[in-house]
């Protein structure tokens, strides 16, 4: 199925979004969704899969550094569950360990100044970790895998 994806960046107050390509090459960091409570929280996320023509969901799992599966974790799969029946389109998770730090550093180094890395790493961690997976799927193309 060709479509774009969206990347999630779950957190605790926020959820960052992206949505790549209808080509899947390239993540691009879309918003970050206040939560307040989840049948909000999902019904903007449906309205833009429904409005952008997403095809899948990529959920960042927050892993420990072990690999273990935390509470974190256990609420995002949690989330994933609620969510899938709410929407046809399938939902996969990426091990999104550093993810955010990545990010963050990544703001530093451009100077960002600490307001304005708050108002962008939810949606900039998303995108982080849409761009993984998309980077893994075009790796599983072009190897000729079936």
């Amino acid at each position: 199925m060709h479509g774009p994806l969206m990347g999630l960046d779950l957190g605790t107050k926020t959820i960052g979004v992206a949505i790549s390509d209808g080509l899947r090459l390239t993540a691009t960091p879309v918003l970050t969704v206040a939560r307040k409570k989840f049948t909000v929280d999902a019904a903007a996320l449906i309205e833009l899969i429904d409005r952008r023509g997403v095809v899948g969901v990529v959920l960042g799992l927050p892993l420990n550094m072990d690999g273990s599966e935390g509470p974190r974790a256990q609420s995002t799969r949690a989330f994933a569950r609620n969510l899938s029946a709410l929407i046809s389109v399938p939902i996969a998770f990426w091990d999104e360990r550093l993810s955010t730090a990545a990010v963050e550093r990544t703001l530093i180094a451009a100077d960002s100044s600490r307001k304005r890395r708050a108002e962008v790493i939810d949606k900039l961690a998303a995108a982080y970790i849409l761009q993984g997976a998309l980077d893994r799927l075009s790796a599983h193309r072009n190897s000729g895998e079936p």
